[in-house]
């Protein structure tokens, strides 16, 4: 297997950006994030709430209308933008200019969303993370990954990963496959597991924080906001995909001696990343 880069506090230092004291929200990125179907819009309540908590100036969110009330009650700092439809997405479309995007949390998997996907990534030129649902829509279309953007980002867990590169019988074939499929598509990987692994074609880097706590409901999606979050304050994919990761796991590191593996949810992870991002600045 390749050797690979320890995402650890030196790596992490080489690419954080200290926050500027003269900033305003209208520099400190615009993200985008659209996913949700009837019964899964609490994925995008807490991959945008992320999103705003990782340090994005503005977050407005693509959702069915089923969900407007939800989001503007749970996250009232997030802004909201519906689909003509009530309970999937049919349509993508909007007239705000984001820095990133982040697609898939909740998305359902409905044929009008399949099509709805396939459109948008026909015209889609604005860095992207592409998790959950639009994974699985993809694994089932596969002519759909000529159409993603070079280092674009993919967050899939051990299944979605499995859809995208087939299977596997060791370790070693996974890494392999997971490789080739990197660099033929131009992709960057965020494996997740225990370690998360991030592949970039070649390069291969294993994150060192977490725990078993982070393996709840949700976590994937919270972990969706804090990446694209940090691709639209304009860090480059692969530094938003290594600090992103790296963050996350930090936040059930800092929450477990008060959680316990038992009670940590998703929005522990939220709840802690002001206290990871902290942890940083004393790094320096």
């Amino acid at each position: 297997m390749n050797s690979c880069i320890y995402i650890d506090q030196n790596e992490i230092l080489k690419r954080y950006k200290q926050p500027d004291q003269h900033t305003h929200k209208g520099i400190q990125g615009h993200a985008l994030i659209i996913g949700g179907s009837y019964g899964k819009i609490g994925a995008v309540s807490l991959s945008s709430k992320a999103c705003l908590k990782t340090g994005c100036g503005l977050v407005t969110v693509f959702i069915p209308k089923c969900g407007y009330t939800i989001l503007q009650t749970a996250i009232p700092e997030v802004m909201v933008l519906t689909d003509i439809q009530d309970a999937i997405i049919s349509e993508i479309t909007f007239d705000v200019v984001p820095q990133a995007i982040g697609i898939g949390p909740g998305l359902g998997q409905a044929v009008e969303t399949q099509n709805a996907l396939y459109q948008f990534l026909k015209t889609n030129r604005i860095p992207l993370v592409i998790d959950a649902d639009a994974l699985n829509i993809i694994s089932k279309n596969k002519k759909l990954l000529s159409l993603v953007q070079p280092k674009t980002i993919i967050t899939p867990h051990p299944k979605e990963l499995e859809r995208l590169i087939g299977k596997w019988d060791s370790e070693e074939e996974k890494m392999s496959k997971a490789i080739s499929f990197s660099k033929q598509y131009e992709i960057i990987i965020v494996m997740k597991g225990a370690p998360t692994r991030i592949i970039d074609g070649e390069t291969v880097y294993e994150n060192t924080t977490g725990n078993a706590a982070l393996a709840t409901a949700g976590s994937g999606d919270v972990l969706t906001g804090m990446i694209t979050s940090l691709l639209a304050q304009s860090y480059e994919p692969i530094s938003a995909a290594i600090l992103g990761v790296y963050l996350h796991g930090l936040t059930a590191d800092i929450a477990l001696p008060e959680t316990g593996y038992q009670s940590f949810i998703a929005s522990d992870v939220i709840a802690n990343i002001g206290k990871a991002f902290l942890s940083l600045e004393k790094l320096e």
